[in-house]
């Protein structure tokens, strides 16, 4: 089991019971990606922890397909749609790279708090174009924290190397942005909520033509 799935497992009953610290900024995000959801839209959500956004957006969505790598996080996702009765979310247990790579599936992909954590975010950004239809929407809300100090950076990257915690890579607001633009997406919308700990947020539309690779 890899370093990420047992971190996230062990975390996720207690992930289950954090209270959010912005409720406002959290509501703010809901009510931004709603306005770009039409009625029957065919939603997925990459790392979708306990599953609440996922289950906020279902009321708007036609279906919410919302994967996780923990076994645990999946688990108590679950156990909240059927507490709710929410019936047209489905939660897996899988990464990015075991989904059906079909191109044009989706009308919006989701991906809160998980892009600093991939090991190959420029094919991941890649993969999530080419699941949208023209037109579509991906939405992030990302940690950009290369100027957080330098004690913080310090401690996170020896825990990575003593396998006690999960990779994180300390992104720019404007690297997380160029990269999603060379991925062949046009950024619709940005909000970097006040506070210095706030992530950014991105709502970006893919272009109807292909990224192009080198010449």
């Amino acid at each position: 089991m890899s370093i990420n799935i047992r971190f996230w497992d062990r975390l996720a009953r207690r992930y289950a019971r954090m209270p959010l610290r912005d409720p406002e900024t959290y509501e703010r995000k809901l009510a931004m990606t709603r306005a770009h959801l039409a009625p029957g839209a065919r939603v997925f959500e990459i790392g979708c922890g306990t599953g609440t956004t996922a289950l906020k957006h279902a009321p708007h969505a036609g279906h919410v397909t919302a994967i996780d790598c923990s076994a645990n996080m999946i688990g108590i996702a679950r156990d909240k749609a059927a507490a709710e009765g929410i019936a047209n979310v489905t939660f897996e247990v899988a990464s990015l790279e075991d989904m059906p790579d079909t191109p044009g599936a989706w009308d919006m992909v989701m991906a809160h708090n998980v892009l600093h954590l991939l090991p190959d975010r420029p094919g991941a950004l890649l993969r999530i174009h080419r699941m949208l239809k023209p037109g579509g929407a991906f939405v992030s809300s990302t940690a950009c924290a290369a100027r957080a100090p330098w004690a913080f950076r310090a401690i996170v990257r020896t825990g990575h190397a003593l396998r006690l915690l999960p990779l994180f890579n300390f992104l720019t607001e404007d690297g997380l942005k160029a990269e999603i633009e060379a991925a062949g997406f046009e950024i619709a919308e940005e909000w970097l909520p006040p506070g210095g700990r706030s992530a950014l947020f991105l709502i970006a539309r893919k272009k109807n033509e292909l990224p192009r690779g080198p010449s």
